[in-house]
């Protein structure tokens, strides 16, 4: 029965390293899903395109500078 149970919980193990470690999800919405810091986004009042690090945001929009953000 102890058998059984260490056979078990070492496969389920290395199934989850097999998936990288992640447990998959199912249907997220584009919402839902995070930006990477490296994702380049528009600025809503000059278009100028930055990263999402270096962008300020308000009321959930984007914007390049201090002086574009309302």
């Amino acid at each position: 029965m102890i058998l059984k149970l260490l056979i078990f919980a070492v496969v389920g193990l290395l199934i989850y390293k097999f998936l990288g470690g992640k447990l998959p999800t199912l249907g997220k919405t584009a919402q839902e899903k995070k930006l990477d810091e490296d994702t380049l986004v528009e600025c809503e009042k000059c278009s100028t395109y930055v990263t999402v690090k270096e962008s300020f945001i308000v009321h959930g929009k984007y914007y390049c500078s201090k002086e574009c953000r309302p």
